[in-house]
């Protein structure tokens, strides 16, 4: 049965919902309105304060007032207030320097400098075409003055900050040389920092260790990677151990290379949003991996070793790492300085945060732990005695050509230049359920190691071998592995 509403009672209903509407919009408003007031009269209190403070000091002190350095301080007090343990200010200055670090590129001599016992710089390591290797100076030299500044521990740090300046500007230091001091005129200018480096180690595992990860990383890292495939690496260890800084851009880059097809990095806003930061295509180096962790290793080293660890592509080893895993923005402002803020937590793949949690490592292991006196390799570091174990009992299992698992890693199709070793993604991965098994493989391939030995090698490949990281192929495709591998580096992202 149909029921009419009258005109009236039509109209007076839809002034009821009008009412409604309004009212709560005028309570939402006002709640919203009541807030603002009162954060502005905080702030106006605050800043008030501020005001008051500037008055005494202007009527009543007897120095003489750096007006640059009242607002600089000012600032950076603003943000250490705010409790973020990461944040900073940064005056304009600094924040050149900060710009020229994370790039990879500062107007310098090209040495990395350290403090001697008697307070001199001692230099550690030169930069490849640099103007310190131009000029002949070598790691262990002093540097014990710089234009008319002699240096001393109390003077130390202002001393290394004169070593950059401005791209063609000079100065004279006084060099000392064994036992003999000269005096070297030096002009800087912009020198590319090598923040990566790397070489084959026991015979044809490649080692790449980074010592942070700036805007030149990706590219120090894809050529490095490439030469050492190149020159018969069967596999690779990443030593990111008490690596503390790094930008985004380079990491995901970095990680691109390595990974098959998926989100890499996310992170989670204040408002607890989701955001993919990157991601990575199908292209892969798919050769067994190890990373080297430390209790040190903090921020974008962290979402490295943790990116592989959640795709299954290289062991974690080492100790649990820091658990820095917020993300920092930083804020340039109109007078050339900049401020840094906490703004998110990063994600890695599986969705997780390391963040005051850190990454565990699969195998734990501390570098000065013992090793077997039986061992004739002449690497001391137990971490990457380790490592090298991982990845050789991996690469064993991917020659073995065994196909006892159904397990398939994530579709990583790739171009047609892609190697025998990157395109394995579509092969069943090889895994081993029969440790008596893997000690024969162990023990045809290594006859000289010990009984132990053998038995220790064996229990850690079956452990690789169930890993999703070990990609199946066949023994013709396992005697081609160093001739193929520099196609397999080609495929990176």
């Amino acid at each position: 049965m149909n029921k009419k509403i009258s005109l009236g009672a039509a109209i007076a209903f839809m002034a009821i919902i009008a009412a409604a509407t309004f009212s709560i919009t005028w309570i939402v408003t006002m709640l919203r309105f009541n807030d603002t007031v009162y954060s502005l009269k905080d702030r106006e209190t605050r800043y008030s304060k501020l005001a008051e403070i500037d008055d005494y000091i202007r009527q009543n002190y007897i120095g003489t007032l750096n007006e640059s350095s009242i607002t600089d301080s000012t600032a950076a007090g603003l943000v250490n207030g705010i409790g973020d343990p990461y944040a900073a200010y940064y005056d304009a200055v600094t924040y050149q320097m900060v710009t020229g670090d994370y790039s990879g590129t500062t107007a310098q001599i090209g040495i990395v400098p350290a403090m001697d016992e008697s307070g001199y710089i001692v230099v550690e390591e030169v930069y490849p075409d640099s103007p310190a290797q131009a000029a002949g100076i070598e790691a262990g030299d002093l540097i014990i003055k710089i234009d008319d500044t002699s240096i001393t521990a109390d003077n130390y740090e202002d001393a290394v900050s004169m070593l950059s300046g401005d791209a063609g500007s000079k100065m004279t230091i006084t060099l000392r040389h064994g036992l003999e001091d000269l005096s070297l005129e030096m002009t800087r200018r912009f020198v590319e920092v090598p923040s990566v480096t790397g070489e084959l180690i026991e015979g044809n595992v490649g080692f790449v260790q980074f010592k942070m990860f700036n805007d030149n990383t990706p590219n120090q890292f894809s050529r490095l990677v490439d030469e050492l495939i190149d020159a018969g690496a069967v596999s690779l260890v990443f030593d990111v151990r008490d690596v503390t800084s790094g930008t985004l851009l380079s990491v995901s880059q970095i990680l691109d290379k390595l990974l098959p097809q998926g989100n890499i990095i996310l992170s989670t806003d204040k408002n607890g949003n989701d955001t993919v930061l990157a991601t990575s295509d199908a292209n892969e180096i798919s050769l067994p991996m190890a990373v080297l962790v430390s209790e040190r290793t903090s921020g974008e080293a962290e979402l490295f070793a943790k990116a592989l660890q959640d795709f299954d592509k290289g062991k974690v080893i080492g100790v649990k790492t820091a658990g820095k895993g917020t993300v920092q923005r930083t804020f340039p402002l109109t007078d050339g300085s900049a401020i840094r803020l906490t703004v998110a937590r990063y994600k890695t793949p599986l969705g997780d945060s390391y963040d005051l949690v850190g990454v565990q490592p699969a195998y734990e292991v501390k570098k000065d732990d013992p090793i077997s006196t039986m061992d004739d390799s002449s690497i001391t570091d137990a971490q990457l005695k380790k490592a090298i174990e991982v990845v050789n009992a991996a690469v064993r299992a991917m020659s073995s050509g065994e196909d006892t698992a159904e397990e398939v890693l994530p579709d990583v199709s790739s171009s047609s230049e892609t190697s025998s070793v990157s395109s394995a993604s579509s092969e069943d991965e090889s895994s081993s359920e029969d440790e008596s098994s893997s000690e024969d493989e162990s023990s045809s391939e290594d006859e000289s190691s010990s009984e132990d030995e053998s038995s220790s090698v064996a229990e850690s490949s079956s452990e690789d071998e169930s890993s999703s990281e070990d990609e199946s192929s066949s023994e013709d495709e396992s005697s081609s592995t160093a001739e193929s591998s520099s196609e397999a580096a080609s495929s990176g992202g």
